[in-house]
C-alpha cells in the first residue's frame, strides 16, 4: 500500500546517467533555444511599439507624413502667376483653416517683400500724411478676430450649369482664420481725415499694384490692417507682411501686400472694379461695387467624391456656413431633395462674418437620395435655391454665387455632384 506523496525508487526520475545519446540531445535543445532567442533579438519591433525612439524636437512643426490634404492647383498655363489654389474644405475640422491650406488668388504672383523695408503710406484727403513701418503698426493696440475671406468668384462655374465635383472645387475659394492687426480707423484718426474724404483707394505691393476703391464707412467700421494669421505672421501668399482685411467683403477688396491708402472724394474706377468684379445682369446692365458676400453653406461630409463606406445606418452630416452680413443663426438640412428641411446643430456660431460648423445625425436607409443645406444669417437673409438665383441674375452673372449646393447619394454609397443617369 502506497502512502500519499511517496513513490517507489524506480518511479523517482527518468534515467539521468550521462550517455553519448543524452549529451547530443541536450546540445541540440540548447542550440535551438539559442537560435530562437537570437532571432527574437534581431527582429525589428513593430513601428507602433512604445519602445521605439521617436524623432528629436524640431524648430518648426510638420504634419504627419500620413496626411495628404492639399490645396488644388489650376491647370498649367502660360501665365502661372495669375490664378488660384483652393482649400480642401472636406478635409478640415472646426472652423479655422490651416494657414498652409488657405486658398490663394493672385493677379501677378506672390512678391518677396522684406518686412524691414516695407512701408505703408496714408495720404490724399488727410491733414497729416503718414508713413508706417511694420514695427510702427505693432505699437498700436492689437486686436485678434476670426473672419472668413472669400473670392467673389467662388462657385462661379455653377451659374452656367458646370457643377463642381467636390467641396474643394465648388466652394474652395473661401477660408477662415484668426487675424491679428490694427483697426484702420485708428490710423485714419492719426492722419486726421478732411471732410470731403468719402472713399479710400487701397493699393497692393504686387507687380500689378492691384488697386480697389473702398467706401470710407467700411473703413471706419470693422476694417483692419493685419499682420498675423492663426498665431503667426501672415503667409506670403496671404499678403505678408501686411494686408487689408474687410470682414465679409469680396476677397479682391482685401488688398494684400498693402503699401498705400489714398483718401479721395470718390472711387478711382480701377480695372478691377470696372472691367472685372462687376455683375452683368439679364437686362444688359452691370452691378458695380457689390461688396458683400451673402449667406452661403455647403455640406462637406458626405459630399461629392466621397463614399459612405459603412453602408446604411447612422451617419453624421457636417459642413460650413458663412455670411458677409453677420452671424449665421440657422442652418437647415434636407435629405430628400428639398421637400423636408430639418435644423442642424450650429457649432462655433458666435463669430460674425466667420465660418460656422454645422452637423446633423442622419439615418440613411440605403436608397438613392440627395442632400442639401441652406443658411440663414442674423439679418434674416435665407440662402436661395439655384433656380431662384437664375431667375434674378441669369446665366451671365459671374460673381457672388451663393445658391444651394446639392450632393446626390447613390445606393452603393458613392456621392456625386450629378444625379445618377443624368
Amino acid at each position: 500500500m502506497k502512502t500519499p506523496g511517496t513513490r517507489k525508487p524506480e518511479e523517482e526520475l527518468p534515467n539521468t546517467k550521462p550517455s553519448r545519446r543524452n549529451l547530443i540531445a541536450l546540445s541540440a535543445s540548447v542550440a535551438a533555444a539559442g537560435l530562437t532567442t537570437l532571432a527574437a533579438c534581431n527582429t525589428k519591433p513593430a513601428e507602433t511599439a512604445p519602445s521605439m525612439l521617436g524623432t528629436a524636437p524640431s524648430k518648426y512643426g510638420n504634419r504627419s507624413p500620413h496626411e495628404a490634404a492639399a490645396r488644388s492647383l489650376p491647370p498649367e498655363s502660360k501665365t502661372p502667376s495669375t490664378g488660384a489654389s483652393r482649400t480642401p474644405l472636406q478635409d478640415t475640422y472646426g472652423i479655422i483653416t490651416p494657414s498652409s491650406l488657405h486658398f490663394e488668388r493672385h493677379h501677378s504672383g506672390v512678391p518677396d517683400i522684406d518686412p524691414a523695408k516695407h512701408e505703408l503710406l496714408i495720404h490724399g484727403l488727410v491733414e497729416q500724411p503718414l508713413v508706417y513701418s511694420l514695427d510702427d503698426l505693432k505699437r498700436f493696440p492689437a486686436q485678434s478676430r476670426v473672419h472668413f475671406v472669400e473670392c467673389s468668384g467662388n462657385g462661379r462655374s455653377e451659374y452656367s450649369g458646370n457643377l463642381a465635383p467636390d467641396p474643394q472645387a465648388s466652394h474652395g475659394l473661401a477660408s477662415c482664420s484668426e487675424w491679428t492687426g490694427v483697426p484702420v480707423k485708428l490710423l485714419l484718426a492719426e492722419a486726421k481725415l478732411k471732410p470731403e474724404a468719402k472713399w479710400l483707394i487701397a493699393e497692393g505691393g504686387d507687380a500689378c499694384k492691384l488697386t480697389r476703391s473702398i467706401p470710407l464707412a467700411k473703413l471706419l467700421d470693422d476694417a483692419m490692417i493685419v499682420y498675423g494669421q492663426n498665431g503667426e505672421p501672415i503667409r506670403p501668399e496671404q499678403g505678408y507682411p501686411m494686408r487689408l482685411l474687410l470682414p465679409g467683403w469680396e476677397g479682391n477688396t482685401n488688398i494684400k501686400w498693402l503699401r498705400r491708402l489714398n483718401l479721395a472724394d470718390g472711387p478711382a474706377m480701377t480695372t478691377h472694379e470696372t472691367a472685372f468684379y462687376t455683375d452683368l445682369l439679364p437686362d444688359g446692365k452691370a452691378r458695380q461695387f457689390s461688396f458683400e458676400n451673402e449667406a452661403k453653406s455647403v455640406i462637406t461630409r458626405p459630399a461629392g467624391g466621397q463614399k459612405i463606406a459603412a453602408g446604411p445606418g447612422m451617419h453624421d452630416i457636417t459642413g460650413l456656413a458663412w455670411s458677409g452680413r453677420g452671424k449665421i443663426t440657422r442652418v437647415e438640412i434636407s435629405t430628400d431633395g428639398g421637400r423636408i428641411w430639418k435644423d442642424a446643430e450650429l457649432q462655433m456660431a458666435g463669430f460674425a462674418k466667420a465660418f460656422t460648423r454645422f452637423r446633423m445625425p442622419w439615418i440613411w436607409d440605403g436608397s438613392a437620395t440627395s442632400i442639401q443645406s441652406r443658411a440663414t444669417d442674423e439679418t434674416g437673409y435665407l440662402q436661395p435655391a439655384a433656380e431662384e438665383m437664375l431667375a434674378v441674375r441669369g446665366r451671365n452673372f459671374g460673381y457672388h454665387n451663393n445658391q444651394i449646393k446639392t450632393w446626390f447619394v447613390r445606393a452603393d454609397g458613392t456621392v456625386s455632384h450629378v444625379e445618377q443617369g443624368a
